[in-house]
């Protein structure tokens, strides 16, 4: 494997701009846009399904028993909301099959 590629929010606006044609300004208010409309979405506890692409979820964690890594000491851990994400099939396979090279 090579260096690892990050995508970046710019990344997305200069695809945009290419495949569509939208100013560069467009483009990224249109990203901002989108992503501003995922984040509202799972602040709410909605859940976001991208056909083809992945759902991600906000769920509910219970507070729990853990232990200090450094000292071993049972700690409380606290209730808190995380956001999960699956994949869909689709993307599942196409990624797949890069890593494979079919």
């Amino acid at each position: 494997m090579g260096e690892v590629q990050t995508l970046t929010r710019a990344d997305l606006c200069d695809a945009v701009h290419e495949e569509v044609g939208l100013s560069r300004q467009e483009c990224a208010s249109l990203v901002e846009r989108t992503l501003d409309l995922i984040v509202e979405s799972l602040e709410r506890g909605e859940t976001v399904k991208l056909s083809g692409f992945g759902v991600f979820q906000v769920r509910d964690k219970r507070a729990r028993m853990g232990r200090n890594p450094k000292t071993g000491e049972p700690a409380t851990i606290n209730s808190r909301r995380v956001i999960s994400f699956r994949a869909s099939q689709i993307m599942k396979s196409r990624v797949h099959g890069a890593v494979n090279g079919t």
